[in-house]
């Protein structure tokens, strides 16, 4: 490695506390796509899911899911396809934009929903939300607030 002496290299506090998010970003990521497997989803078919039963008409544009997960447009595309061969989704045309396409929670993919949330949020208080005190939760959420904001700001900036 070399060293620039104008490189503000992390402390030792600051490099333990990095590390220790990547960690448990990964672990939990990780955790939390080994409790949808039972059910044939992934973090990502589930982000979907979540997503278009949120949405007016449990529908959205496939640009604005596709800004709404942070995927390309084209690995959409390639997520959508699988979940409509498994019933989940249909795409629709966009009758105001001829190009336009929508992503549509098929009925079966809101059942899904229905079955599978108890247990991801069971998943996400066991994991996650149980291991805090309740005090150091909101302490948490406004820790990361302003790096969310920041990366939120960042959002299609090169």
């Amino acid at each position: 490695m070399t060293t620039d002496s104008d490189t503000p290299w992390l402390t030792e506090q600051e490099q333990r506390a990095w590390r220790t998010h990547l960690d448990v970003s990964r672990l939990l990521m990780h955790q939390l796509e080994r409790d949808l497997q039972p059910f044939g989803l992934t973090n990502n078919d589930y982000e979907i899911l979540v997503n278009l039963s949120e949405a007016e008409d449990r529908r959205l544009r496939m640009s604005d899911l596709a800004a709404a997960t942070l995927q390309s447009k084209s690995r959409l595309s390639h997520q959508i396809t699988r979940m409509e061969n498994a019933g989940l989704v249909r795409r629709e045309s966009c009758e105001s934009d001829r190009r336009g396409l929508y992503a549509v929670l098929t009925d079966d993919g809101w059942e899904t929903m229905r079955r599978v949330a108890p247990h991801h949020v069971a998943s996400v208080r066991r994991h996650f939300i149980d291991l805090f005190a309740p005090e150091n939760l909101e302490s948490l959420r406004a820790s990361l607030t302003p790096v969310a904001e920041h990366l939120r700001g960042r959002r299609g900036k090169v």
